[in-house]
Order: C-alpha cells, then structure tokens, then sequence
C-alpha cells in the first residue's frame, strides 16, 4: 500500500504541471489582456488614460513578454517560493488574497462534504429497505426537488422569504455589528444561522444526487445471490444488511470523493454572489470579468488540485473499505 501510494504521489507532479498549462492557455485565449480592459472601462467612464502608467503596468507585470515566458515566471514563484504572482485588478499579492478568502470557502465546502455523506448515507440506506413505501416516495419527492431546483434560484427565494417574514437580511457571514468586531460567542452565534444557510443551499443538490446513489446501488446489492442465499440460511436482517451489502454500496459513493469537493466550492461560489459572503467567489468572478490571469489562474490550479488529491484519496479509501480491490492485480 505505502509503495503503491508514494507512486501516485509522483504520478500527480506532471499531470498537475499539464493541468497548470492548460489553465494558463485558457485564461490567455480571450482577446487582448487586463490592461485592454482596464483601458476600456477607462474610457467608457470618461477618464483620460494615463499612457506612461500603462507603460509602466506591461513592465511591472510582465505583459509585454511572451506567453511561455509569463507562465514560466508564474510557476517558478509557485513551485520556489509558493508565491501565486499578484493580483493585477486589486494591486495586491494572490497569496493575500488567497489567504483572506481561501479558508471561508474550504470551511463551506468542507461542511457541506459532512453535512451531504451525514444525511444521503443513513437516508439512502432507508430508502432502500423501505421501498415504495410513503418514506421512499417523499425521499423521492424530495431529491427531484434539489436535483431540478438550482442554488442560485434557492439562495435568492431563502433571502427574499426570510428578510419578509423575519425582517433579517442572511446575506454576509455576519451582521453589521459583528463584521469588525473581535471573535466572540455572539459572533460565532449570529455567523451560524449564515453558514447553515449556505450549507444547506450548496448541499442540496449534492445530497439528493447521492442519496438516489445509494438507494440504486444498496437495492441492487440486495438482489444478488449472497444477500438472498444468508436470508435463507437465516442471518439476521440488520447484521446481513451492515456486513455486506452497505459496504459494498457505499464503495462507488466513495470513489465520487475527487469531484464532490471541487464541484461544492464551485457551487458555493454562485451562492456565495448572492448571499456577498467574503468567500472566492465574488473575487474570481471579478478576476476572470477583467482578466486578472494570476488570481484566476491561481484558483483555478487550486480546485484542480484538490480533485487530483481528491481521487487519490478515493483510490486509497476504496482499498481499505472493500478488500477486493488489489492495486495493479498484485495483492499487497
């Protein structure tokens, strides 16, 4: 397991360098750069354009090399020093910015994660050994519902009916009392109805898909041949169905790991836009509008990483939940 795990890890450093030239192709393939659009709002707005500080931004920022060479220069302060190059629409570092708004954004996605696996596994286990009754129908009911409604559709209802019925504004991670004041037991309190909010927005969708997940793949296990021949031979119901037939169930769930966790942070970055949390979102939505490569860039080698790790993880959970799995068809 140890030298099956340690080859991945070296696997992963040239797939992440070929994801990071991909996404620097990407953000360079619209026309022109952050200094076209900065000189187009410039202008659409009046202002005289000042062409020596233009100058000087091209140089500063390395514009008026050639592409390789910008994505050399990006890479190099990422691999040598972790520095993520700077943020050409807010004149700061990206590692500032990241460090300001990086961590509410993991927070959400993580909770999410424990929130959606909490509920769809028990649910989805339910589900399935009560079929077609009432209980089934409504789980039913009630995944269609978060499969076909979007979160940006639920986050804007949730506000307009909370703010006219309660008179609250839920948008922000905390009240106007509480956005500079120093951490306290009320301010952890008024930012948690704000992050309940959030969590379950971006988890619904999440939740629903792998609550009908589980059902499907727990019914089918209990139709095969070894849950009906242990019925027969008169194992009892609960320790048959925890023994076998969930863990097997539960391993295509966990194979899922690598693109739940980027597809919840890409998720709360919609919502986060509606309900103006200080998370990722508002600030890429905006960097990739104006074209700030470096911060967007940045992000977005940051999500493809965690689905890199993210799969890894899922290949190495697989091995330890089902004892079936043999890495390269040689038991370890």
């Amino acid at each position: 397991m140890t030298a099956y795990i340690v080859k991945r890890v070296f696997k992963l450093i040239p797939l992440l360098l070929a994801i990071s030239v991909v996404i620097f192709i990407i953000i360079q393939l619209p026309p022109g750069d952050y200094l076209t659009t900065y000189i187009i709002q410039q202008q659409s707005s009046g202002l005289e354009v000042n062409q020596s500080s233009i100058i000087n931004m091209t140089k500063r920022y390395g514009l008026d090399k050639p592409v390789y060479q910008q994505y050399f220069y990006w890479m190099k302060g990422i691999v040598t020093q972790l520095d993520f190059g700077h943020s050409l629409q807010w004149s700061l570092p990206v590692k500032q910015l990241l460090s300001e708004r990086l961590p509410a954004t993991i927070l959400i996605a993580l909770l999410t994660l424990c929130v959606t696996w909490g509920l769809s596994i028990p649910v989805g286990i339910y589900s399935a050994t009560h079929q077609y009754s009432v209980g089934d129908y409504f789980v039913i009911f009630i995944g269609f519902i978060g499969l076909a409604v979007p979160g940006f559709l639920l986050a804007m209802c949730a506000v307009y009916f909370i703010f006219v019925h309660t008179g609250t504004s839920l948008t922000g991670l905390f009240s106007a009392q509480y956005v500079n004041a120093a951490w306290s037991w009320g301010k952890v309190l008024d930012m948690l109805p704000r992050l309940g909010l959030v969590v379950f927005i971006v988890g619904l969708s999440q939740t629903a898909g792998l609550i009908r997940q589980m059902r499907a793949m727990l019914l089918d296990e209990l139709q095969k041949q070894y849950v009906i021949t242990a019925r027969a031979k008169g194992l009892e119901e609960k320790k048959l169905l925890w023994k076998y037939p969930i863990r097997m169930a539960v391993n295509p769930m966990i194979s899922t790991i690598g693109w739940i966790l980027p597809g919840l942070i890409s998720g709360e970055m919609v919502v986060s836009i509606i309900l103006s949390m200080p998370t990722m979102g508002p600030v890429v939505r905006r960097a990739l509008i104006a074209q700030d490569m470096y911060l967007a860039g940045s992000f977005l080698l940051i999500v493809s990483t965690l689905t890199v790790v993210g799969t890894l993880i899922s290949d190495i959970l697989l091995a330890v939940v089902d004892p079936r799995i043999r890495f390269g068809g040689v038991s370890e």
